[in-house]
């Protein structure tokens, strides 16, 4: 769902675009080298470079990010045979088949609401969520430490509509093998909202119970910010800034960044960008300019596609950009 412009100071903002700048492209892999290289490989359709860039890759969190930016690389399903056939012994062209056709799978379905999505494409959507599930699985059952393909289970589980057990079992299937696994709880959290399978209080109780528990390095906290941004794209016109603004939320907000991204344990992981790039829409369109101009101020031009194409789908830079003016006086 896509949101329209609606705050107070967006008159502001519409006189800053009519200014000469430079307006930040997504970088779906955030700066981070590694990921870059294997989208590079891919978009090459280079598989021996992208299984080379791979296998060093033993930290959980940074395989499946790598995996989850190499997602948007174009036509990967065309070529990927090609690999499964020359190292049929091998996970890795398994796994980069079934996490690749979760995005692809979204990307047949597109972002409108279910009444507004035909028939065709929900059936071509269910059909590459079975191709994904097909090779996710047997990579699992292949490999009893894997983390990365059991974390898109819990991905094409809410395209797949499974049961809340079903999606609680592959949650916990990630979880004990890395408890902090961060993919894992930005889906759970998915999974557990009003717009999905759960509600308003489940979402902020999954995402606090984490944000207290969760070490501060890992920035999990950021998953509070991401259940007010939920919270604030159900709420009409008029009431969804002001729910921001709100004192209580604002405090909330605060903490969480104390715990995650305002933390001095807390680096620059691969995908670091997207916890701040949270917090900054969250602080700027709850009206708090300084702490939004200091999540602005570490993120730089890295924007990520989410949050801000919540107000912008074609084009997130130009909101970011825009709210990165107002908040810094630019």
């Amino acid at each position: 769902m896509l949101r329209r412009e609606g705050h107070n100071d967006m008159r502001v903002l519409r006189r800053r675009t009519r200014r000469q700048e430079l307006v930040p492209s997504v970088d779906w892999a955030m700066g981070d080298p590694t990921a870059q290289a294997l989208c590079e490989a891919l978009r090459r359709q280079d598989w021996r470079t992208a299984r080379d860039v791979l296998i060093p890759v033993t930290d959980p969190d940074h395989h499946a990010f790598c995996l989850w930016a190499a997602c948007r690389v174009p036509n990967v399903q065309d070529w990927i045979g090609e690999w499964l056939d020359a190292e049929p012994r091998s996970t890795l062209p398994l796994l980069v088949r079934g996490t690749h056709a979760v995005d692809w799978a979204w990307e047949a379905r597109g972002g409108a609401s279910a009444s507004q999505t035909s028939r065709d494409q929900f059936r071509e959507f269910h059909l590459r969520l079975a191709l994904a599930e097909e090779c996710l699985r047997e990579v699992a059952a292949r490999d009893p430490d894997d983390t990365t393909a059991r974390a898109f289970l819990v991905t094409s589980a809410r395209g797949l509509q499974v049961d809340r057990k079903e999606a609680q079992r592959r949650f916990d299937e990630v979880v004990a093998r890395h408890p902090w696994h961060r993919l894992a709880h930005v889906q759970m959290l998915q999974y557990r909202c009003a717009k999905w399978f759960g509600s308003h209080e489940e979402m902020f109780g999954f995402a606090r119970a984490v944000a207290e528990e969760a070490p501060p390095g890992t920035g999990l906290a950021h998953l509070v910010a991401m259940a007010h941004l939920e919270m604030w794209l159900r709420l009409p016109e008029g009431e969804d800034d002001q729910y921001l603004e709100q004192p209580e939320v604002l405090d909330e907000l605060h903490l969480a960044a104390d715990r995650s991204v305002r933390h001095a344990e807390h680096g620059r992981y691969p995908g670091w960008p997207a916890p701040h790039n949270n917090f900054a829409m969250c602080f700027a369109l709850g009206g708090d300019r300084p702490a939004a101009a200091e999540q602005f101020r570490i993120v730089g031009d890295l924007v990520t596609r989410l949050p801000w194409a919540y107000l912008d789908g074609d084009d997130p830079g130009t909101p970011f950009l825009q709210w990165r003016n107002w908040v810094t006086g630019s």
